[in-house]
């Protein structure tokens, strides 16, 4: 199965999208690893990117799509793939879409992670890491994983906070972009649920971000 995977920062994507992997056996493919990929072996593409990034300048989609598409078709993409954070906007959407179409690869689902958009900030502002193993989940804004005082509530070790977590300005804009839905990456997942509600060999599933992991699982698994 070939998904593309929708949710702003904070909503649990992630965690969901490594379940999936493993069940499915399926290529969990994070955008910001085929840049990294890409650079770092040298490819033509990569080339033409860094040249951009080099700059500080956004990658044109030209680019772009194309380093998507050549991820897609890898070996570890033959029993499927998951797509995480592309496309980021509408256009986007709609080339990759296109191109998708045009290589003959057939998108089976959409999932669209829901939740609101001061909730997902709190959760990126209450993640805490233990000194002992960062996998260790404590939130100070989640009941279910909200850790005893400033003690890892897995095994007591002392907790801190990533800076990049405590950057409201840098939150904001990310979540400026994603809540969008005239141009933006909502917007994006729009168009593909637009698709779906056409064309009955896509299936748009939405999920609601507040539940415990468990339940969203369950809700997630259900629908595929």
């Amino acid at each position: 199965m070939n998904i593309l995977f929708f949710g702003p920062n904070g909503s649990g994507k992630g965690t969901q999208g490594a379940i999936l992997k493993d069940k499915f056996n399926i290529a969990h493919i994070e955008s910001g690893g085929i840049f990294r990929e890409n650079i770092k072996g040298g490819t033509e593409l990569g080339k033409k990117a860094k040249a951009y990034i080099d700059k500080g300048d956004l990658v044109p989609d030209e680019i772009t799509i194309p380093m998507v598409l050549d991820r897609l078709q890898k070996e570890d993409c033959k029993n499927g793939w998951l797509l995480d954070g592309f496309p980021r906007n509408k256009l986007q959407a709609e080339k990759l879409h296109a191109s998708l179409e045009e290589a003959g690869m057939k998108l089976n689902y959409v999932i669209e992670m829901i939740l609101d958009r001061q909730v997902a900030k709190n959760r990126i502002m209450g993640r805490r890491l233990c000194e002992n193993d960062n996998n260790h989940p404590n939130n100070i804004f989640i009941d279910a994983i909200k850790p005893d005082g400033d003690k890892c509530r897995v095994c007591g070790g002392a907790l801190s906070a990533r800076d990049d977590d405590q950057d409201e300005t840098a939150i904001d804009k990310r979540h400026s972009i994603y809540y969008d839905t005239d141009t933006g990456t909502l917007a994006a997942a729009y168009y593909f649920k637009n698709l779906a509600a056409k064309d009955d060999t896509i299936k748009y599933i939405t999920l609601t971000g507040e539940a415990p992991l468990n339940e969203v699982t369950d809700e997630l698994l259900s629908k595929l």
